[in-house]
């Protein structure tokens, strides 16, 4: 056979490789790759599990102490009031005036503080018996307009409008009919 002859013979071209079938992978193969992504999940879920624990954690912890501290600064300030106090009953043969004295000095003392600290003093005499700010200890006759407090015998205080300690209080009751 001449060159010719060779020429004239169609050449084959062998396919790409990428027209060549793929080979699907075999399910051991497969299952492999489920448990590796499975396991990844499942580390995820534990850290993020941790993570959440930690968190709350946390939270506890600061939470329990705030509620420790919280009076801390109110505390300190009552220190004052309560030096203020022990000095006057340290000083020796002091007269009714200077015991008098004292004692309004520590009043105002302590009423700053409670100012400071926002409790206000609840003194309802005059207005209207409310049981969310008022206990009523008795109901007695009297010239006011029933279920009007007329006399105070403890008064209330409360803390950013929340009653700390309700009024004790007597309520004018209506006339007999």
């Amino acid at each position: 056979m001449s060159n010719q002859e060779n020429s004239a013979v169609p050449e084959q071209n062998p396919a790409p490789e990428s027209a060549q079938p793929e080979v699907m992978p075999s399910l051991e193969e497969m299952l492999q790759a489920a448990e590796l992504k499975a396991q990844e999940h499942y580390d995820a879920w534990m850290y993020a599990k941790a993570e959440t624990e930690n968190i709350r954690r946390r939270g506890h912890q600061e939470a329990e102490s705030a509620r420790k501290f919280a009076v801390e600064g109110f505390s300190g300030e009552l220190l004052a009031v309560k030096d203020a106090l022990e000095a006057t009953l340290a000083v020796e043969n002091a007269s009714l005036e200077t015991l008098k004295s004292g004692v309004e000095l520590t009043l105002k003392q302590l009423a700053t503080v409670f100012g400071k600290f926002q409790i206000q003093e609840v003194n309802p005499l005059g207005e209207k018996f409310d049981p969310h700010q008022h206990q009523a200890m008795a109901m007695v006759p009297a010239d006011a307009e029933p279920n009007t407090v007329v006399m105070v015998m403890q008064k209330g205080y409360a803390i950013h409008g929340r009653i700390l300690r309700p009024a004790l209080v007597s309520v004018a009751k209506a006339p007999d009919a």
